[in-house]
């Protein structure tokens, strides 16, 4: 049984939240401030833990460091504000995925089942560096440059970019970057990924409204030409 740690000072989110993910079969256990956040977990860790952004005293990306200090443990964000999106993935604070309220609750349990499934997986002996056209990205070190210039991106842009560049030249269907990127448990609609694919046009592309390398494919999905 997984254990999932919720780090939330809001009950009217947190009651439902552990009442929820109890009755889908993990164990809970829910504290509501940052320090308290990284006593329970030295104490007793946690498979996987869901942090509010906005806490009292310790905030959460500060929680979020220190964990990232201590463990590699799947951290998802939770977010009002669809204008600290960039910060919840920044490339600083390294959390695995985040949702934004208000959610749903199925769509909540799917992100935890998902990042946990990935966290389960082994690593796979693939190289660090991937460079297509005037992309290049250290996976490792969480960098892409276009044409020697940094650009910053949130974790899904990233990882949808990175699967975009290991298939350089390939049509990959929108079937597959959604359960690549986002698990096969995703329950949104597939204009999540036309979303994320415009941002990136606009980082990469030297004209994102005539894309020249990340290109659609009519019907199917997308190719990344380099």
């Amino acid at each position: 049984m997984s254990r999932i740690l919720i780090v939330e000072d809001e009950e009217s989110f947190s009651d439902p939240l552990s009442y929820l993910l109890g009755k889908e079969g993990f164990e809970v256990e829910v504290v509501d401030n940052g320090l308290d956040a990284i006593t329970e977990f030295d104490r007793n860790g946690a498979d996987l833990v869901l942090l509010d952004l906005q806490l009292p005293g310790l905030s959460g990306t500060e929680v979020c460091r220190q964990l990232r200090q201590r463990s590699t443990v799947p951290v998802i964000m939770l977010t009002a504000k669809d204008s600290e999106i960039d910060k919840v993935v920044g490339l600083e604070l390294g959390a695995d995925d985040y949702v934004t309220k208000p959610y749903s609750s199925r769509e909540l349990v799917a992100r935890v089942r998902a990042v946990l499934r990935r966290q389960g997986e082994p690593e796979e002996l693939i190289s660090s560096t991937v460079q297509a056209g005037p992309v290049r990205m250290d996976i490792e070190r969480h960098v892409v440059s276009v044409d020697g210039e940094q650009v910053l991106l949130p974790l899904k842009e990233f990882e949808l970019l990175e699967m975009l560049l290991r298939n350089s030249g390939r049509v990959l269907t929108r079937g597959q970057l959604i359960d690549r990127v986002w698990g096969s448990d995703y329950v949104g609609d597939t204009k999540t990924l036309d979303v994320h694919v415009k941002r990136l046009r606009g980082k990469i592309e030297p004209d994102p409204s005539a894309p020249r390398f990340l290109v659609t494919v009519r019907g199917l999905g997308y190719k990344f030409e380099p």
